[in-house]
């Protein structure tokens, strides 16, 4: 305890950095008051009463988990920030099959991501654009709308009103980068799945100590505990191929003398496409019933297995999902990492890795090395998104068990550990101790000298 007091006051002791982090709770409590803001023309009573109970069906349960129930209650940052994440994931793949994208991000530095971030904001508000008449016709559907409001000005002003949000808290992500702590845009996804926490966490106590005493509820703690180590384990775990550069000549008043070889290592992650897979599942997962519910709703309610999709706790949807995020782990997988591209840069930097020539064997071992330690990667995404169906299915209440797995607990896992890194970067750089006794923080891009070249 006199060791977390004393690294507080070491943290309050530099200016800089506490100034950033008061910086960066005032504007994540400027976007927390934006999500009880409710648009005008929206009944929020009418909407919570239609809505209760289905905060986690879905893809629209995990867009309300990530804007902090926003969703559900029909305010100005319902859309949150969601609209930039897509246009974020629509230019990331554009760069690797558009020549032109690809060389904004890998041959013109700067400039090039300057353009691409004035490219991703553009496509963010025609996204938004679209994403929000979507979300106004939802809001008429569930009987939110007031009565006495005109549908054109109820139409045409909330579209204006959530983009404006949208592009607000895009604003506000970017303000937290540059002048607040850690990566803004992932702490606004984050201060949204952290905000229904603590209402879960006190409804699963009250009901575990009514129900089974107080054993089980420290049980399921103690479980719930394991899986966040797990997960830290396995956001944080590399692969580390050893590399050598080649031994050089060094001219002497007694002629050349050899020198040894430096050594060093590739970093390569055992979770290499991060969260990105499960998304890209979710997405998918929610398709088949949207589609065949817009030609015909009878289709999707004689259907078992259609509803079972729609159903997160249902054996048909985890078989499907948890196949889904596998093999979503392979595809991106092989769109961040490119084998041929790491065996170029060592032969430029003439170095090699012990063993394997350099040139094609270097990159068929990379890609080799790659697929395997990907195998456990993909599996532990599939278990972790597929976790909370089977937590449920021990009496936890919903709301809480979808923290014991799945897109929430990897993203609060990854943003916190960035974000704890970089503090702990302001204490190294001030001579104070770390936040931890022994060994450095590691974050998500925590990568050493030949990964960070990447």
């Amino acid at each position: 305890m006199n060791k977390f007091i004393e690294t507080l006051k070491n943290i309050w002791n530099i200016v800089e950095l506490r100034d950033r982090i008061l910086f960066t709770l005032l504007i994540l409590a400027v976007y927390r008051l934006g999500s009880f803001i409710v648009l005008p023309g929206v009944d929020p009573a009418a909407l919570d009463a239609a809505t209760q109970g289905g905060s986690g069906q879905g893809l629209l349960g995990l867009i309300n988990i990530f804007t902090g129930g926003a969703f559900n209650k029909g305010a100005v940052f319902a859309l949150g920030i969601m609209p930039y994440i897509t246009a974020s994931i629509i230019i990331q793949l554009l760069g690797f099959a558009v020549p032109y994208f690809q060389r904004l991000q890998q041959k013109e530095g700067e400039s090039g991501r300057k353009k691409i971030t004035q490219i991703t904001r553009i496509l963010t508000v025609f996204i938004t654009l679209v994403q929000g008449g979507g979300y106004l016709a939802y809001l008429n559907q569930m009987g939110g709308v007031s009565s006495s409001v005109n549908p054109g000005v109820f139409w045409f002003g909330n579209i204006i009103i959530l983009s404006t949000g949208t592009i607000f808290a895009m604003w506000l992500g970017e303000k937290i980068t540059d002048k607040g702590i850690g990566n803004g845009i992932s702490l606004l996804i984050m201060i949204g799945i952290i905000a229904s926490l603590p209402a879960a966490f006190v409804a699963e106590i009250s009901a575990q100590l009514s129900k089974n005493g107080p054993l089980v509820l420290i049980l399921e703690f103690a479980a719930f505990f394991f899986v966040v180590l797990i997960t830290i384990l396995i956001v944080q775990g590399v692969r580390r191929i050893p590399i050598q550069f080649a031994k050089r000549m060094v001219g002497r008043s007694g002629g050349d003398l050899p020198m040894a070889g430096a050594r060093d290592y590739i970093p390569l992650k055992v979770n290499a496409a991060g969260v990105m897979p499960i998304i890209f599942a979710q997405a998918i997962m929610f398709l088949p019933v949207t589609l065949v519910g817009f030609f015909s709703e009878d289709a999707v309610n004689n259907s078992a297995f259609l509803q079972s999709l729609n159903d997160w706790k249902s054996i048909p949807y985890n078989i499907v999902f948890f196949l889904l995020v596998v093999i979503f782990t392979y595809v991106y997988t092989a769109l961040l990492v490119n084998p041929q591209q790491y065996a170029e840069y060592l032969k430029r930097q003439n170095s090699f890795i012990p063993g394997i020539k350099p040139g094609s064997q270097t990159q068929d071992y990379i890609d080799t090395l790659t697929t395997r330690i990907t195998l456990p990667g993909s599996v532990f995404l599939g278990l972790i998104s597929i976790l909370p169906a089977f937590i449920a299915k021990f009496g936890v209440n919903d709301a809480f068990a979808l923290f014991f797995g799945g897109t929430s607990l990897l993203i609060l896992v990854g943003v916190v550990l960035d974000t704890l890194q970089q503090i702990e970067s302001y204490l190294l750089m001030r001579k104070y101790d770390g936040l931890v006794k022994s060994g450095r923080l590691k974050g998500r891009s925590g990568m050493q000298q030949i990964g960070a070249s990447f």
